[in-house]
């Protein structure tokens, strides 16, 4: 089982092109302006500009989700939480957003509808949580 991470983005919640830079990132392992935009024009539909992709990136900073480093007369973005990690973040958050609705019938009728799949999930993620109890006491 994977822990929750110890750093957290300060806003989770993203908007596509943020999602889509973040991936190239997490693909490149870092990346310049230069780099993303390029990475994004392979696609000859899309029409982004270079002030663009800056921008973007300024956000994704202020959110916790990137930091920069310069290299010379340019900087290099590196995230700060890997592609599972936020993917165990994004899990935990809509979990509790869930969980956060109180109303035992909401859940009930939730469970009610998993497939047989999702109900075997659900009786592993409770022997985990079983067997997570005993440590924490």
């Amino acid at each position: 089982m994977s822990p929750l991470p110890n750093y957290r983005p300060k806003q989770l919640s993203l908007g596509s092109l943020e999602k889509e830079i973040l991936h190239i990132i997490w693909k490149l392992g870092s990346a310049t302006v230069k780099d993303l935009h390029e990475q994004i024009l392979i696609d000859p539909e899309r029409q982004l500009t270079y002030a663009s992709v800056t921008t973007i990136l300024k956000r994704l900073t202020q959110k916790g989700w990137l930091t920069r480093e310069k290299e010379g007369r340019i900087f290099r973005w590196r995230a700060l939480v890997s592609q599972e990690e936020a993917g165990i973040l994004q899990t935990h958050e809509q979990l509790h957003q869930f969980l956060a609705v109180g109303n035992p019938d909401v859940v009930a009728v939730f469970a009610d509808s998993l497939e047989q799949a999702s109900v075997e999930q659900f009786e592993a993620i409770a022997q985990k949580i079983q067997a997570l109890r005993p440590v924490r006491e």
